[in-house]
C-alpha cells in the first residue's frame, strides 16, 4: 500500500492542517486500520516463538477516580442467581473508561468535521465511523514496546510520571534501536511512559484527589507522553504506523499546549489514526527486558457495538 508522504497531503487553507481523508479511497471507515493488511498479519504471526500470552488491559473497574461526570465514573456489576445458576449486567458501563481504543466518532476538527469531512448528520443518521468497522476488521498487527522509561533512563535523562515531557518521532526511534528493533510500516507501537503504574502506587485518596484534572487549566496533572506537534503526526503518518497506544490517560503529553494543539485533533481525524490510552505495560516490559525481544504478535478485540465511539482494548501480546 503505497501512501503520500505527510508534506504530500491536501491542508485546510485556514489552519494549515495537512488531512489524509482521500489516502484510503472514498468512503473509507478504518483509517490506519486498513494498513493491517493480511499479508502483515501472517508476518506478524511468524513472531509468535514461545507462546506466551502477555495481557495488556486493565480490570474494567479501574481507574474509578480519574474522570469527572457519570459518563466514566466507574460501572455497577448486578447479578441474579436463581436455582439454575447466574446472569450478570454491567450499568453504567464506559466504552472508554478503562485501557481503551479512541475510535473515529471520538473527535472531529473545528468546523472540517470528523474522518473523511463527515458531519454529525453521517455519524448520527447514517451510522458511520462506528467502533464496529474496527471490531469486525479486527486489530492484528506487529507489534512493538517503546519503553521510554528504560530509554530514558539510559540517557540520563529518567522520565517523571508528574513532568510533561514529549516524546518524539526521533526519540521513538533512538529508543527503538538502543532495544534492537527497527520500525516497519503497520507497526502497532506501545509507548511506556511510566504513569500507569504511579498511579496504580498511589493511595485510594490521592488518587480521588486527581479526579478530573485532566484538562489544560492551572490544576490540570502534568505527565510524559507523545509530543503534540505537527512534527510527530508527520512522522507517525510517514512511518505509516497503523496504530500507537501509551499506559497514560491521553497518549499525548500533558498537559495540554493551546500554542502546539491537541494531537488527538490531528491523529484522529485527520490522519485516522488508532490511538489507545491507558494500557496496562508493565509485564510485557519486564518480558522484553529479560529476552530482549521488544517485537511480537499484537491481538486487540473491540467491542462490536454499533455506533459505539471506543472501546475496551482486549488486547494481547502473544511472544
Amino acid at each position: 500500500m503505497t501512501l503520500p508522504s505527510y508534506s504530500q497531503l491536501p491542508a485546510f487553507e485556514k489552519t494549515g492542517e495537512r488531512y489524509a481523508w482521500d489516502a484510503f479511497g472514498p468512503g473509507d471507515q478504518l483509517g490506519t486500520i486498513n494498513l493491517l493488511t493480511p499479508e502483515r498479519v501472517i508476518a506478524a504471526s511468524r513472531l509468535v516463538r514461545s507462546g506466551r500470552v502477555i495481557n495488556l488491559s486493565l480490570p474494567l473497574d479501574f481507574p474509578k477516580t480519574l474522570y469527572n461526570g457519570e459518563t466514566r465514573s466507574g460501572y455497577k456489576h448486578r447479578m441474579t442467581t436463581n436455582r439454575g445458576g447466574r446472569d450478570d449486567v454491567l450499568d453504567n458501563f464506559a466504552m472508554q473508561g478503562s485501557s481503551q481504543w479512541d475510535g473515529l466518532r471520538h473527535v472531529r476538527y473545528r468546523e472540517f468535521g470528523y474522518w473523511g469531512g463527515r458531519e454529525d448528520a453521517d455519524v448520527d443518521g447514517k451510522g458511520e465511523l462506528g467502533i464496529e468497522r474496527w471490531a469486525q476488521h479486527g486489530i492484528v498487527g506487529r507489534g512493538v514496546l517503546i519503553d521510554a522509561v528504560r530509554y530514558f533512563e539510559s540517557q540520563g535523562r529518567p522520565l517523571s510520571p508528574t513532568e510533561r515531557v514529549c516524546i518524539t518521532g526521533p526519540d521513538i526511534e533512538a529508543c527503538a534501536a538502543a532495544q534492537g528493533v527497527s520500525l516497519q510500516q503497520g507497526d502497532i507501537l506501545l509507548l511506556r511512559t511510566g504513569w500507569l503504574p504511579w498511579f496504580q502506587a498511589l493511595s485510594t485518596d490521592e488518587q480521588e484527589a486527581l479526579r478530573g484534572r485532566l484538562n489544560p487549566g492551572e490544576d490540570g496533572l502534568d505527565m510524559p507522553g507523545l509530543d503534540p506537534g505537527v512534527a510527530t503526526a508527520a512522522w507517525l503518518w510517514d512511518h505509516a504506523i497503523a496504530a500507537i497506544a501509551a499506559d497514560n490517560p491521553a497518549l499525548e503529553a500533558l498537559r495540554v499546549d493551546a500554542e502546539v494543539g491537541f494531537q488527538h485533533r490531528r491523529l484522529i481525524p485527520l490522519l485516522g489514526m488508532a490511538i489507545g490510552e491507558l494500557w496496562d505495560l508493565e509485564a510485557l516490559a519486564l518480558d522484553c527486558s529479560t529476552d530482549g525481544v521488544y517485537e511480537f504478535m499484537l491481538v486487540s478485540a473491540p467491542l462490536n457495538v454499533p455506533g459505539a465511539v471506543g472501546s475496551p482494548c482486549n488486547a494481547y501480546a502473544i511472544k
